[in-house]
């Protein structure tokens, strides 16, 4: 029993789900600056929807990651054999079914948010299911389909409203994913210093995106300065290191570093568009990322 519990844990990735979270609070914060909407009286007066999106998103991510598993089953049977599936602890069709009711839950949260909330939730649980079921096989279109699912998910956020402006802002964490995503292609073989090049151009219009769109859009630049910062430094430490030793296990690291290190982007978010102590708030959910991730498996 204590096997299975803990294997279907695993196939939720328990150390992602609050970098799904954090996309939402950053969306929130964002979109309450633009409207000029005072955001901690609008978190104590509408705080059921705020719950409703997190634990939507949440569900959806947790739902996604399920269900690239049950695609992969065959593969990871020869390269991650300890995996929750190929190991026998899950059996295929429980996680599918396990998977599905995660993905039926997120798009009801959302609905219950906002219609858009909700159809916004359609819309990435599809993004979710072609990626795991046809894109990730391809160089290109692999990775910009993860990276629209994580676009999709700040979105969300941005929906809280019930209406959609500055949609543009979401194409952000659309090009950090790609970066990750080129990254992991070589999280099995190594041999990928080309793509670490590109991710590390890619992570650097991800840092000047996030400085300008600040910028133009607010006066809390200063506010902004040392969260984006310690955001670079985590990412393009390890990131240096898999270009150095390119091996499996470094580019492992880099892309743990990557995928936990969005939490630290949305703290920049929240830092450029509401205040630094929310900020600290959402950067407080990395060290729980951190902690998990010592438990559980980040990719």
């Amino acid at each position: 029993m204590r096997k299975a519990l803990k294997g279907y844990l695993e196939l939720m990735r328990p150390a992602n789900l609050p970098t799904a979270a954090a996309d939402i609070f950053a969306g929130i914060a964002i979109i309450l600056y633009l409207r000029n909407i005072e955001v901690l009286s609008f978190l104590s007066e509408n705080g059921g929807d705020v719950f409703l999106l997190v634990f939507s998103s949440i569900a959806l991510y947790a739902g996604g990651v399920v269900f690239n598993d049950v695609f992969d089953a065959e593969l990871d049977a020869l390269e991650r054999p300890e995996r929750a599936i190929p190991s026998g602890r899950v059996p295929k069709r429980n996680a599918l079914y396990f998977g599905a009711i995660l993905i039926l839950i997120g798009i009801a949260l959302a609905f219950k948010c906002t219609v858009l909330s909700g159809i916004i939730s359609v819309v990435l649980t599809t993004a979710i299911l072609t990626y795991d079921g046809y894109f990730k096989q391809f160089g290109f279109a692999g990775p910009l389909n993860m990276g629209i699912c994580r676009g999709l998910n700040l979105l969300m956020g941005l929906s809280i409203l019930g209406s959609l402006t500055h949609w543009y802002i979401s194409l952000v964490p659309v090009v950090y994913i790609f970066a990750i995503t080129l990254i992991s292609r070589g999280e099995v073989h190594g041999d990928n210093k080309k793509h670490i090049v590109w991710a590390g151009i890619l992570y650097t219009i991800v840092f000047l995106s996030i400085a300008l769109i600040t910028v133009v859009k607010t006066d809390n630049m200063l506010v902004l300065v040392p969260f984006l910062l310690a955001f670079a430094f985590f990412t393009i430490k390890p990131l240096i290191k898999a270009y150095k030793d390119n091996s499996p296990k470094n580019i492992k690291k880099a892309v743990i570093a990557g995928v936990l290190s969005l939490i630290i982007m949305n703290a920049c978010w929240v830092a450029g568009f509401a205040n630094w102590q929310l900020a600290l708030a959402v950067l407080l959910l990395l060290p729980l990322s951190i902690l998990l991730s010592k438990l559980f498996a980040v990719t």
